[in-house]
């Protein structure tokens, strides 16, 4: 069962990450825990490759801001092309569920 909740998981890390972003930048540590509030356990280690291949595809830009606790920071940002993906995703997320709930709640005619 775990492994089934992990994976799905995974699948929407995405578009969690873009609706993060989508409301303010966001440092790489700030975001791990928002989605650790939302049960959405990450690691750095998942993190980190999928931000930076949402950066390397337009999505996301960074800018490095002082830390009053130690080096700069790199806070992440959508760009204009990473909002325009975020609601492709969003309406593709309410699809799928839409449709998955469906599936679920239909009952099989015996």
């Amino acid at each position: 069962m775990e492994n089934a909740q992990s994976q799905m998981r995974k699948g929407v890390l995405e578009l969690v990450i873009l609706a993060i972003l989508s409301r303010e930048a966001a440092y790489p540590s700030d975001i791990i825990n928002r989605l650790k509030e939302s049960e959405l356990i990450v690691v750095e280690g998942t993190l980190y490759p999928l931000l930076t291949r949402l950066k390397n595809s337009g999505y996301l830009d960074y800018s490095w801001q002082e830390s009053s606790s130690g080096p700069p920071r790199k806070y992440y940002t959508l760009t204009d092309k990473g909002s325009e993906f975020y609601d492709s995703l969003k309406e593709s997320w309410a699809s799928l569920v839409q449709s998955v709930n469906q599936t679920i709640q239909n009952k099989t005619k015996s």
